[in-house]
């Protein structure tokens, strides 16, 4: 049924048509099939048509005429519908709005994924979270435990210190689990003779470095910070520490600020600290060493020297060690950040390290304890990044050939009252195969070590001075 629109709209063009008294309409099928309508106005005034174009008049009522039926055709929904846009030359008004439909149906699909891979990321971000939350709150637990036990916990019964009982061999993989930041290089065991005591003097003199005995093993580190780390005995202790006193550092991690302090190497095999301080600036590495009641130590990523003071626990003086190299820039071989390795002899405080000007060679830098400032400088010919580590005896410079091989050498030595170096081939043992620090001390005349996990200790044998 056509609507009351569809019916005035017919009403207007047949009112439209003025002067048209008579007027007859026709419907019917054409040979087509389609549905045709026909109008049939008498004129009023003219018997026939005048022209073949049949004037305005006509033209007026043909527009009307084909407006009509478009929109009947529209209205009824037929077949016409289809054919006129087909006719047109596009897809029906169906078709286009399916597509549409289509189309909005798989962005929303696209959204609905989108949103659920999103939802998937943050739930897996809430475990990371999580989880480093849980890790820093157990290290925050234990760095109390640290700072606890000295008080809460009675220590042991002593014990002597470990000797070689229950170790590992060297060469079992499941015990070299190192950082992968740094290369452990392994080398095959060959038996050096120690020279014999023929060439040797047990004295109080400052000759040249001949030997070095075996290695003593005094404790093994707890936990994976001590994998490296410095160890000392102050050669000239002042109040309130006594000369017997023990420090140690593990060296391991980003914010190394924990100085533990034994009452004696006994202790210190026991594991219980007397004093645990807290530095108020990072250590770098493992080139600290303690002098006259300080500590000296380079700050974390930077070429400043700090002297800490022990009894007031404070920064008692600072300085950069002009020019010097830091943070990875002239290391020794086994790497660790070790561009500056302070050290203590019988002639005072002294730096080892390199420059730019001196190209990777090893600078020597006497120092003024006091204020840290520099004394005088000695340019070697050896290069830095080839020596394992380094350490002075009676104002001479000893380098170390490897830190990895079981048996290696003293390779070379620098006199600075000369100011020569030479070619050394003195035996010196790695037992647990990562000798990571090596220092002196003048008043016990051995060397400290930290090989692999273990703080181990070799007593030296001097040359008749000349």
């Amino acid at each position: 049924m056509l609507s009351v629109a569809t019916l005035l709209c017919v009403s207007c063009l047949l009112l439209g048509a003025r002067g048209q008294d008579r007027a007859a309409m026709w419907r019917g099928n054409d040979r087509s099939g389609r549905c045709q309508y026909t109008f049939t106005v008498s004129s009023p005034t003219e018997a026939s048509c005048p022209t073949q174009a049949g004037g305005p008049e006509m033209d007026a009522l043909k527009s009307r005429l084909s407006l009509l039926e478009v929109m009947v055709t529209r209205l009824a929904g037929g077949e016409a519908s289809g054919a006129v846009d087909t006719a047109a030359g596009g897809p029906g008004a169906g078709a286009v709005q399916q597509q549409q439909q289509q189309k909005l149906q798989e962005a929303y699909s696209q959204a609905m994924g989108e949103k659920a891979q999103l939802r998937r990321e943050k739930d897996n971000l809430d475990r990371q979270v999580q989880d480093l939350q849980r890790r820093l709150e157990e290290s925050r637990q234990e760095a109390e435990r640290l700072r606890s036990r000295p008080c809460v916990q009675t220590p042991p019964a002593p014990s002597a210190p470990q000797q070689d009982s229950g170790l590992r061999p060297a060469g079992d993989p499941s015990w070299h689990y190192g950082s992968p930041g740094y290369q452990e290089l392994k080398a095959e065991v060959t038996e050096v003779p120690v020279p014999t005591p023929a060439y040797i003097e047990v004295g109080t003199g400052c000759g040249e470095l001949v030997a070095i005995g075996e290695p003593v093993t005094h404790r093994k580190a707890d936990t994976i910070a001590g994998k490296y780390g410095v160890w000392m005995q102050d050669p000239e202790a002042v109040a309130p520490y006594g000369a017997g006193m023990v420090w140690r550092i593990d060296t391991v991690g980003s914010e190394v600020r924990q100085l533990f302090g034994y009452e004696d190497t006994e202790q210190l095999a026991r594991g219980y600290p007397t004093k645990v301080l807290l530095l108020p600036e990072a250590v770098e590495s493992t080139g600290a060493t303690m002098y006259r009641g300080s500590l000296y130590y380079q700050r974390r990523r930077s070429r400043t020297l700090l002297r800490y003071d022990l009894s007031s626990e404070s920064i008692a003086a600072r300085r950069d060690l002009p020019h010097a190299g830091f943070h990875g820039q002239f290391p020794y071989s086994w790497g660790g950040y070790t561009d500056i390795d302070l050290a203590v002899d019988e002639q005072g405080l002294w730096a080892i390290y390199s420059t730019n000007k001196a190209k990777g060679a090893i600078v020597i830098a006497k120092l003024d304890p006091h204020s840290l400032e520099v004394l005088k400088t000695w340019e070697t010919n050896i290069r830095k990044v080839t020596a394992a580590n380094a350490f002075m005896i009676c104002g001479r410079l000893y380098t170390v050939a490897s830190y990895t091989a079981a048996e290696t050498t003293i390779n070379y030595t620098f006199d600075t009252a000369t100011s020569q170096g030479k070619a050394l081939s003195v035996p010196l043992k790695n037992k647990y195969r990562y000798n990571s620090m090596i220092d002196y001390n003048p008043v016990q005349r051995k060397l400290f070590a930290w090989d692999n996990y273990h703080i181990v200790s070799y007593d030296v044998r001097l040359g008749r001075q000349q």
